[in-house]
């Protein structure tokens, strides 16, 4: 592929959670930099739109059927990636889910799936993928996790702490894997349009456009593109320096680094 820049020759991403919302966004900008990519969903569908999307566009993608929460299919899903499309040295963690919830109404399933696919599922999908890096001298992990890490959320504390869990698994990762040439960093989205967030704008659990707007310095929702703009920036090269950071990517509307 031409203008492919240096960061992205013969790398091989995985993104989770890249068959909807976000993770397209990210999985189509890797592959436009060059990057070959492995599309990680529960929904095969949808996963395999995105593969397509990228294949048309003169990129190289896989689609795979994953749920992150057993740790066989992502193992297996790993050792796929390293067939087809060569070892994996980026991942990013972006598949989750979202629920709204009263406190005292979350039962020990409800708070085990959160917790299974949150947490436990970044930390397999890490596991699985942090040997690559170790055998290239190189690797980048971006965990996407949630301003309600920072802020807080009603009726989504179990969503809450699970997002608060993976900013601490990311500053010990980084510090764990810094020596082997690899960064581990995390992004904390706010007020993404997204289809998780208008599904929560119709259930009611969330103002409309305008009134979320107004919450933002930018006075806009974030877009999908704003978040795979910065994944871009942490697997170059050129953010070789930056790891164990929670980089807000909100307009403004969290400050603290959290």
């Amino acid at each position: 592929m031409a203008g492919i820049p240096a960061w992205a020759e013969q790398k091989t991403a995985i993104v989770t959670g890249a068959g909807s919302g976000m993770g397209i966004a990210i999985a189509e900008r890797l592959a436009a930099e060059g990057a070959s990519v492995a599309i990680w969903d529960v929904n095969m569908e949808g996963a395999s739109a995105t593969a397509k999307s990228i294949e048309s566009s003169g990129g190289r993608a896989i689609a795979q059927q994953v749920d992150i929460s057993v740790r066989a299919q992502v193992e297996e899903a790993a050792a796929e990636v390293r067939d087809v499309l060569g070892r994996p040295t980026i991942l990013v963690n972006n598949a989750g889910i979202a629920p709204f919830q009263p406190f005292l109404e979350i039962d020990d399933e409800a708070l085990n799936r959160v917790i299974d696919i949150n947490f436990k599922g970044t930390f397999y999908c890490c596991q699985a993928i942090v040997p690559d890096m170790i055998e290239a001298g190189w690797g980048r992990i971006v965990n996407i996790t949630s301003s309600s890490a920072q802020t807080g959320s009603p009726v989504q504390v179990h969503y809450s702490a699970t997002k608060g869990a993976v900013v601490a698994m990311t500053r010990s990762l980084a510090a764990d894997l810094g020596r082997k040439g690899i960064t581990v960093n995390a992004l904390p989205p706010s007020v993404i349009d997204t289809p998780g967030l208008r599904a929560a704008e119709k259930q009611g659990m969330l103002g409309d456009e305008q009134t979320l707007a107004r919450m933002v310095p930018m006075r806009r929702l974030g877009q999908p593109e704003d978040i795979a703009s910065a994944v871009a920036f942490l697997t170059r090269d050129d953010a070789g320096f930056v790891t164990g950071q929670v980089l807000g990517v909100n307009g403004g509307r969290v400050m603290s680094s959290g």
